[in-house]
């Protein structure tokens, strides 16, 4: 009975992997932006056959687009883990954001372009306290073009780790984004790969950091809150 339980357990758990993979969990925002596609979809199958798939399409892209996938940090110090899924556009030296007074300090900037079809949620790179939190409101031009990280609504977190090191985190609106969504407030303890927010639609993220080495290049795909951004 008891090898029979454990085989059932195991075969359980895989269906349940399975399930999470094609149905995965979804982010509080999605809620509303799903009912309303599923709404427009109805409507439009009473006008048209293919204007109704169209439809049922962009409610499914929708469904993941909002999605909220379960994460594993390495949770050590010593690393920085991605704050975004997407694309490395960028791994250079930078000065440091003028929004938080830091443009008289060197650090090292890499830039992450977030498309349509990456998961949108955000996840800090480090355990450490939110110390500062800045939006700044600004244009919207396409997330993947340099001048966006100057010229983009965006917000700002610096998180301080436990060496007192400064870690700056960018949520930075794209082309057809219109909301930066937070999840933490200022003063609060994060754990590494936490989540902080999410940008609805096409989007950037970048991160600032002095006193590690980076091991990402431009062109690298990246997973929020797993894959390594840097060492020290």
């Amino acid at each position: 009975i008891l090898e029979f339980y454990i085989h059932i357990k195991g075969k359980l758990s895989k269906l349940r992997i399975m399930i999470d993979k094609v149905f995965p969990k979804i982010h509080d925002e999605g809620y509303k932006f799903i009912v309303i596609f599923g709404l427009v979809t109805i409507i439009l199958y009473f006008i048209s056959n293919f204007l109704g798939l169209v439809g049922l399409v962009l409610t499914i892209w929708c469904y993941y687009f909002f999605r909220d996938p379960e994460r594993f940090p390495i949770n050590d110090e010593n690393y920085l883990v991605s704050p975004a899924d997407g694309l490395i556009l960028q791994v250079q030296d930078s000065d440091g954001p003028k929004e938080l007074n830091m443009e008289g300090k060197k650090f090292t900037k890499v830039s992450i372009f977030m498309n349509v079809f990456d998961c949108h949620v955000n996840r800090a790179p480090c355990s450490g306290k939110l110390t500062e939190m800045i939006y700044k409101p600004g244009m919207f031009l396409n997330a993947s073009l340099d001048k966006a990280s100057e010229d983009n609504e965006r917000k700002y977190y610096k998180i301080t780790n436990s060496a007192g090191e400064d870690i700056i985190v960018v949520q930075i609106a794209g082309l057809i984004a219109r909301r930066i969504v937070s999840e933490v407030s200022e003063n609060s303890e994060l754990k590494q790969g936490e989540k902080i927010g999410m940008i609805r639609f096409g989007s950037r993220a970048d991160i600032y950091f002095n006193n590690y080495t980076p091991l990402v290049k431009v062109n690298q795909r990246t997973i929020a809150g797993e894959t390594l951004i840097a060492k020290k």
